[in-house]
């Protein structure tokens, strides 16, 4: 663009230039640039604008020359008196003068036209330049939001994958650690092989103790493989319909290796007849059952039988009760401080539901809300045998909102409802005090949960849903820590 620009100040410079010469030469061509004017009282004095003749009759004169607005020459001639004669020589030289003069205008005008095409170009060249300009910022923008939109995009994925990466580094230390158990397991193998050849070489003793502690280890290695975060909850299947629309069912956690009783309690409220089978396939068929009498009818649907016992919140009180199932009798109860009852902090659904016992691979819990926790959720975990509170953990999730709970690897989870669409939504985990919400759905089949429990033996969810006994498998994701065991 600066080039036709350059083009345009060079013949407007070469008109002013044209012009200048016509102003100053014109008149000395004439013999006409040292006439003066004479003014009242004799004395003469110069005119910027014009010069007048000193005798008219004479000749020719020139009067004024300018430049208009354009740039073109205006020259102002005084013409002689008619008596003159026409071959006067000055007459000649002045109409030669004029015939320059008006071919030097037609010159100008022919380069005033091509200036305004020069012109006319540029400007039309200048409003292409300036589209574009607006074209490549238009790009440019465009780039820098698809820049942005795919850096966004990584972003997100790095968000997503980082944090696997100490996931990962617990997955190298258990790889060390099974590699290590390994050599271990090896060299006693070893150590073995040469007893049977050297009798009385190796002291049996220490042999034993290494055999005991490496047993030891690797219990407590299993132990925590059968812990986990949980990441997802199978359909479920249904196991039997009976009962009323409230309930609850279950297996003792800690029943020994062959002992697959099922505990049936029907109903939430002024019912205190508990039914035994002696098998899940028994319970299936309605056979072979013995029916148990509790000296108190219980409260709600939180029952939880735990090593032979079973735990139940006494009705309209806070009282938590420890009934032994073989000796059918009380072994202790005792009150469970600042608890609300009788439908104070129930779960969403009511029910008498205020008190929620539970059990999972740590031991014994009790679910319930205060005043003086503003009505949110309080865990508590309870010796088995004195029913003392050994620790509580307030939460801030309002029991009320919750549709029901339960306890994995001591960490609460909680749902959104017990009715329609649930999921789990809710988890605090008493390890580090901390809590997150979360979104792990689960099938509500028959649309209405009034008791959910896990069962860390079986590792599955025991759920009484409308009437329909039923059971969701877990998926925990597990993480072993070598500086633990």
């Amino acid at each position: 663009m600066s080039v036709p620009l350059l083009k345009v100040g060079v013949v407007l410079s070469t008109m002013a230039m044209v012009t200048n010469w016509m102003s100053q030469t014109l008149p000395a061509l004439v013999g006409l640039n040292s006439t003066r004017l004479s003014a009242a009282g004799g004395a003469t004095r110069d005119r910027s604008t014009g010069v007048l003749p000193t005798n008219p009759e004479e000749s020719w004169q020139v009067y004024s020359s300018a430049q208009d607005s354009e740039g073109r020459c205006i020259c102002t001639v005084v013409a002689p008196q008619q008596t003159m004669c026409s071959r006067d020589a000055r007459t000649k030289q002045l109409r030669q003068l004029l015939e320059k003069v008006q071919n030097m205008s037609q010159s100008i005008e022919v380069l005033d036209r091509r200036t305004q095409r020069d012109l006319q170009y540029v400007e039309k060249m200048e409003t292409q330049m300036k589209g574009l300009e607006s074209k490549f910022k238009q790009v440019e923008e465009s780039h820098k939001q698809h820049l942005a939109r795919q850096f966004k995009a990584i972003k997100a994925k790095m968000d997503e994958l980082r944090p696997l990466i100490p996931v990962l580094e617990e997955y190298k230390a258990d790889a060390k650690l099974v590699l290590q158990f390994k050599e271990e397991v090896q060299n006693l193998t070893s150590v073995l092989n040469q007893l049977q050849e050297e009798i009385g070489a190796y002291d049996y003793d220490e042999l034993q103790s290494r055999v005991s502690n490496l047993e030891e280890r690797l219990r407590a290695c299993m132990q925590k493989l059968a812990c986990g975060k949980l990441t997802g909850i199978s359909d479920p299947v249904t196991i039997k319909t009976s009962g009323s629309r409230f309930g609850s069912w279950m297996t003792d956690p800690l029943a020994p290796e062959g002992d697959n009783r099922v505990w049936y309690m029907d109903g939430y409220h002024n019912n205190r007849f508990v039914r035994e089978y002696r098998s899940l396939q028994d319970f299936m068929t309605s056979d072979n059952f013995t029916s148990h009498r509790l000296p108190h009818p219980w409260s709600g649907t939180g029952q939880v039988v735990y090593n032979g016992s079973i735990y139940f919140n006494k009705f309209q009180s806070h009282i938590v009760i420890r009934f032994d199932l073989r000796s059918a009798s009380v072994l202790k109860q005792r009150s469970l401080d600042y608890a609300g009852y009788n439908n104070m902090y129930h779960y969403a659904w009511g029910g008498h539901s205020d008190i929620d016992l539970m059990a999972d691979e740590s031991g014994l819990w009790a679910v319930y809300a205060t005043n003086q926790n503003a009505g949110n959720i309080v865990l508590s975990r309870l010796d088995p045998v004195s029913l003392q509170v050994l620790r509580s953990w307030n939460t801030s999730y309002p029991k009320r909102s919750a549709g029901e709970a339960f306890i994995i690897c001591g960490t609460l989870y909680v749902t959104n409802g017990y009715s329609g669409g649930t999921k789990v939504h809710y988890a605090y985990q008493t390890n580090a005090s901390t809590y997150e919400y979360i979104d792990i759905p689960f099938q509500n089949k028959y649309s209405h949960i009034s008791m959910l429990d896990y069962n860390p033996r079986d590792r599955a969810l025991y759920a009484w849903n409308n009437g329909h006994q039923v059971l969701y498998n877990v998926t925990l994701f597990h993480v072993i820590r070598s500086d633990e065991l």
